[in-house]
């Protein structure tokens, strides 16, 4: 029989309670335990104050094999997660010569003397070892004492993710070992998530492997998770007959990211891709630039946010004036202005009426997007909610969705 973990996490922070923070690594963790075959049972969220998160620690020690503490780990006075882990247990911390040693080099490396208060982040008690942390100053710990295991994460995700996958995750699989889980996620856009639930529904009958639907801002995710020796077996088998209903919507699986797989494609055949957009505030080239293969592709992007600076970058001034900066033939203008001046491949741009204030009178939530290449342009109108942030959000997305589109067009996409 599969022995039954629990687990609590408990995150750490005055500015999550208030607001000032959003807690996007409670829904990471809550999301990554179910594959270690560990159940989440309880969260909470603990403000910077000593007596109630050592509480906080004393219930979830009762209530569960495994307790996770995200945050508090830093230099200050107020960061209190290893008092309040060493109070509990009982224990004393003291500083570790060799944590000691680690971070005055790390300081020393980026030429700065470490501060006296950071000497706080080697402290470590007996039952603890730390937990290396290659992107900040605050190491973690992994505590293990009758029969309890606690881990201790740093706050900011960066940290924090990399140090649950290298060094959380392997200590995990050996302390609380279980049959075999494994996940696979499907990726689709231009389908609504009613419709998606509607013909994925029989799915929802089987117990193994299970599904979720989830609402992404690059589309709507179906994530399958299997268990057991046969798990690789059923995730192949319901993968595939997902893939046959979902056909036409499916652009990626996993870790794909849209920007991933265009600039991928465009690297493998020597391509470049420039933007220009108005009304997304630089979203779009964001997006683009913050993957690894933008390097190979990217030759850059402009932020248009007036008709005079599109004209200065070349977008006929005499198009603005016959169709209105919200138009097809602007969208157009853009893709092939941009495209030229940075001697691209491909050219993209965007122009959604993001605001309700819009000059020309035009619904907010309508967009336009172009796409310039050697082949000529294309454009397509969007429709979104007429929100401010929602609007420059999806119509950077939508770009990238019709880039792709066009580039399969082209046959582009195969290796």
């Amino acid at each position: 029989m599969t022995s039954r973990y629990l687990a609590e996490l408990i995150s750490v922070g005055t500015e999550l309670l208030r607001g000032e923070v959003t807690d996007t690594n409670a829904v990471y963790l809550a999301s990554e335990l179910p594959l270690l075959g560990i159940e989440l049972q309880a969260m909470s969220t603990a403000a910077d104050d000593r007596e109630q998160l050592c509480q906080l620690l004393r219930q979830a020690m009762e209530r569960s094999d495994l307790v996770i503490a995200g945050g508090g780990l830093g230099p200050t006075e107020d960061d209190l997660t290893r008092d309040c882990i060493a109070s509990v247990l009982n224990e004393e911390m003291t500083v570790d010569p060799d944590l000691e040693q680690q971070l005055r080099a790390m300081f020393s490396r980026t030429g700065r003397e470490m501060p006296a208060h950071n000497i706080k982040q080697a402290f470590i008690i007996p039952s603890a070892i730390s937990l290396p942390n290659p992107r900040g100053t605050a190491p973690g710990w992994w505590v293990e004492k009758d029969n309890k295991t606690i881990v201790a994460l740093p706050g900011p995700p960066r940290e924090l993710k990399p140090m649950w996958k290298n060094e959380v995750i392997p200590r995990l699989r050996l302390r609380f070992p279980g049959e075999e889980i494994l996940s696979r996620t499907i990726k689709t856009f231009v389908i609504a998530e009613a419709r998606v639930s509607e013909l994925v529904q029989p799915f929802f009958q089987s117990d193994n492997p299970t599904l979720g639907i989830y609402s992404h801002p690059d589309g709507i995710h179906i994530r399958m998770v299997a268990r057991g020796d046969n798990a690789r077996q059923l995730l192949d088998t319901t993968e595939a007959q997902l893939e046959e209903i979902l056909a036409p919507h499916v652009w990626g699986k996993d870790n794909d990211t849209l920007e991933g797989i265009i600039c991928g494609w465009l690297s493998r055949r020597g391509l470049t891709l420039a933007t220009m957009e108005d009304g997304t505030g630089g979203l779009l080239a964001n997006i683009i630039a913050d993957t690894r293969e933008s390097s190979n592709c990217y030759r850059g992007g402009l932020v248009v946010c007036s008709n005079e600076t599109k004209a200065a970058w070349g977008v006929p001034p005499e198009v603005i004036e016959q169709h209105g900066t919200i138009s097809a033939e602007v969208a157009a203008a853009m893709a092939v202005a941009v495209r030229e001046r940075f001697s691209a491949d491909f050219g993209l741009g965007t122009t959604p009426v993001a605001s309700t204030d819009n000059p020309e009178g035009k619904q907010p939530g309508l967009a336009f997007i172009g796409v310039a290449d050697a082949n000529g342009t294309q454009t397509w109108q969007q429709n979104y909610p007429p929100t401010w942030e929602g609007v420059r959000n999806r119509a950077a997305i939508s770009a990238l969705f019709r880039l792709r589109e066009r580039m399969i067009e082209l046959k582009l996409n195969t290796s």
